[in-house]
C-alpha cells in the first residue's frame, strides 16, 4: 500500500493546479491516550445489549416476576467490502472500521484488522435494525441485541424500568464502572455541547461554532450522531446513562466529505475520547493537534464556500454534492480534479499514462485535494479552499468533457514546459485553463478579502493569465454571478469570454471590452 500512495502523492502533484498557501483542545478530560495513527485495541468486552444479557439484567432487577421474554431490537454486524460497489451498498450506515465490543488501550483515527491484508479493504461494523435487508455483500451477524429507544417509556406498561434494566447489565457484564454515579443525574441524557475552532484573524481570536459536521456517540453497539449546526452545537438524538465515546466525522450536512487517513476512506474521523454522557465541549486550535486542526479549518472553510453560494449572497453554482475532499500533509500543491463525478480518469490518455492505477484511482476517487504542508494558519487554509471549490463550481456549470480538456491541459504543458504548472499559456487548450484558473483566483482574492478585510489580495496575477480582469470588473460592478453565468462549456478561451459577457450584459460592454484589452494574455 505505500507504493501505491507514494504513487497517488506524486500523480496528484503532478495534475494539481498547483496552489500555494501562505507558508489544546479544550473540554471533559478523556481517560485513553489519544492519536491519529491505528486505534490499539484491548481485551473484548461483554457486550451488556446482548438479548441474553438484558434477560439476566431483568431477572436481576425484579427476581419475583416470571421469565420475560426479550426479542431482538438490533443486530450487530461486520461486512467486509470488497470494492466501491460493496460500499455504496452500506453507504446509508453509520459504520465503524474497529470492533465495539473491545476495550480501546490508544485511541487513533482508524484501525485494521491485522488479519486482513494491507491493501484490502478492513472489517466495517455496524448495528442494524433486526429487519434490515441485507445487500449483496459479506456479512456476518456478531449479536442480536436489544437497545431501547429514546421513545420507550423509562418504566413500560408491564412495570419494566428499562433504565434501571439497562445498569444492571452494564453491572452483570462487569461494566459497572462505565456508568455515571447513582442519583439524579443517573437517568439516561442527551449528550450535547459545542465543537469549537479558533482563527486568530477574525472574531477577535474567540473560538466559534465547527459547522455542520458529524458528531458520532456510542457506548458499546449503542450508536448515535448528530451534526453541529452553523455555531458548533450539537445535541445527539439517543439517550446514554453511561461514558460515551466521541468521535468527529468528517462528513459534512453541506454535502462533502473529508478524507484520505492512513488508509483510504470516505470521511476522516478523529476521536474526542471517552466522556460523561451529558456531553462534550472541545475547542480546536492551531497550536492544538494538525491534524484535527487542518481537518476542521478545511470543514469549516467549504461549509462557508457552499452556504455563500446561495441565492442571497454569491448567488453562483454551488460544487456538485457528495464532493470528496483529500487532504496530504506531505503536499504544498492542490487541485480540483474531479474524478468522484466523473471527469479526468475515464479519459483513454489517462488510462494508459497510469496503466494499472487507473482502476485505484477511480475506486478511491477524489474531487478535491487540498496539499496542507505549508499550510499552518487557519487563514491560508481558507484561501486554498475557496479556490479548489471556485474550481468546483464552474466544473458543476461546464461539466466532465470540459473538464477533462482541462486536466488534460495541465499534464500535457507540465510535461512539455519543463515542469511549469500552467505551461506557458502558448499550447493547445491554454484557453481552458486561463478561463478556470482566472475565476480561482478572483474568488479566492474576493472571498479572503470579505472575510479577513483590507485590500483585495493579488492572488495569481504574476502568472500569465491575468485574474485581475475578475477583480476589476467586480469593482466595476460585474458580479461573480454574472462572471461565471459567462463562462459556459462552449467558452473555451479569453476572447470568447469576453465577447460572451459582451453580449449577455450590452450596457457594460464597454466597459468590458476596455478591462479585457488593458490586460494581455496569451492564452487563446
Amino acid at each position: 500500500m505505500d507504493r501505491l500512495f507514494g504513487f497517488i502523492a506524486l500523480f496528484l502533484a503532478v495534475v494539481s493546479c498547483s496552489k500555494g498557501g501562505f507558508g489544546a483542545p479544550e473540554g471533559a478530560p478523556v481517560e485513553e491516550e489519544l492519536s491519529h495513527g491505528m486505534i490499539v485495541l484491548g481485551e473484548r468486552l461483554e457486550n451488556p445489549y446482548t438479548t441474553e444479557n438484558i434477560s439476566a439484567a431483568i431477572a436481576s432487577v425484579y427476581p419475583t416476576r416470571g421469565r420475560v421474554e426479550v426479542k431482538p431490537t438490533h443486530l450487530y454486524v461486520r461486512f467486509l467490502p470488497v470494492d466501491q460497489s460493496d460500499f455504496e451498498l452500506i453507504s446509508d450506515l453509520d459504520l465503524s472500521d474497529y470492533p465495539l465490543d473491545y476495550a480501546i488501550v490508544k485511541d487513533g483515527d482508524y484501525y485494521h484488522d491485522p488479519q486482513i491484508d494491507e491493501d484490502k479493504v478492513t472489517w466495517q461494523y455496524a448495528v442494524v435494525p433486526k429487519d434490515y435487508v441485507f445487500p449483496d455483500i459479506y456479512y456476518e451477524i456478531i449479536d442480536e441485541c436489544f437497545i431501547t429507544e429514546n421513545d420507550a417509556p423509562e418504566r413500560s406498561s408491564d412495570g419494566i424500568d428499562w433504565d434501571a434494566v439497562e445498569r444492571e447489565a452494564y453491572r452483570l457484564t462487569g461494566n459497572g464502572d462505565m456508568l455515571v454515579a447513582a442519583g439524579a443525574r443517573s437517568r439516561k441524557v442527551n449528550p450535547s455541547g459545542r465543537i469549537t475552532i479558533v482563527d486568530d484573524k477574525v472574531n477577535g481570536g474567540k473560538p466559534f461554532g465547527l459547522a455542520g459536521v458529524r458528531v458520532r456517540c456510542n457506548t458499546f453497539v449503542k450508536y448515535s450522531h448528530a451534526y453541529t449546526d452553523r455555531d458548533g452545537y450539537y445535541t445527539i438524538p439517543k439517550k446514554y446513562s453511561a461514558k460515551v465515546r466521541y468521535r468527529l466525522i468528517y462528513k459534512n450536512e453541506k454535502g462533502f466529505a473529508i478524507g484520505f487517513n492512513k488508509l483510504l476512506v470516505p470521511a476522516s474521523t478523529s476521536a474526542l475520547g471517552k466522556a460523561s454522557p451529558e456531553g462534550l465541549n472541545y475547542t480546536i486550535t492551531k497550536n492544538s493537534d494538525r491534524t484535527m486542526f487542518t481537518r476542521s479549518a478545511v470543514n469549516n472553510s467549504a461549509y462557508d464556500y457552499i452556504a455563500r453560494c446561495s441565492g442571497d449572497d454569491m448567488n453562483i453554482a454551488p460544487p456538485p454534492s457528495d464532493l470528496r475532499i483529500w487532504l496530504f500533509p506531505s503536499l504544498d500543491v492542490s487541485s480540483s480534479v474531479m474524478i468522484h463525478h466523473g471527469a479526468f480518469i475515464e479519459g483513454k490518455y489517462i488510462k494508459k499514462f497510469l496503466g494499472v492505477f487507473s482502476s485505484v484511482i477511480a475506486f478511491f476517487a477524489p474531487d478535491i485535494t487540498i496539499g496542507t504542508r505549508d499550510l499552518g494558519e487557519y487563514s491560508s487554509i481558507y484561501s486554498a479552499v475557496c479556490h479548489e471549490l471556485a474550481h468546483a463550481s464552474h466544473f458543476s456549470q461546464v461539466g466532465k468533457s470540459y473538464w477533462d480538456k482541462y486536466i488534460m491541459y495541465i499534464i500535457k504543458s507540465f510535461i512539455s514546459s519543463g515542469g511549469m504548472t500552467y505551461g506557458s499559456g502558448n499550447e493547445t487548450d491554454a484557453g481552458y485553463c486561463a478561463v478556470g484558473e482566472m475565476w480561482a483566483y478572483y474568488i479566492e482574492s474576493i472571498m479572503y478579502k470579505e472575510r479577513y478585510g483590507g485590500n483585495v489580495p493579488s492572488f495569481g496575477s504574476s502568472n500569465w493569465f491575468s485574474p485581475q480582469i475578475f477583480r476589476v470588473l467586480d469593482e466595476r460592478g460585474v458580479t461573480r454571478s454574472e462572471i461565471l453565468n459567462a463562462m459556459q462549456a462552449d467558452v473555451t478561451d479569453v476572447d470568447m469570454l469576453k465577447s460572451r459577457m459582451m453580449t449577455l450584459y450590452p450596457d457594460k460592454a464597454v466597459m468590458i471590452n476596455q478591462i479585457f484589452n488593458r490586460y494581455r494574455t496569451r492564452a487563446k
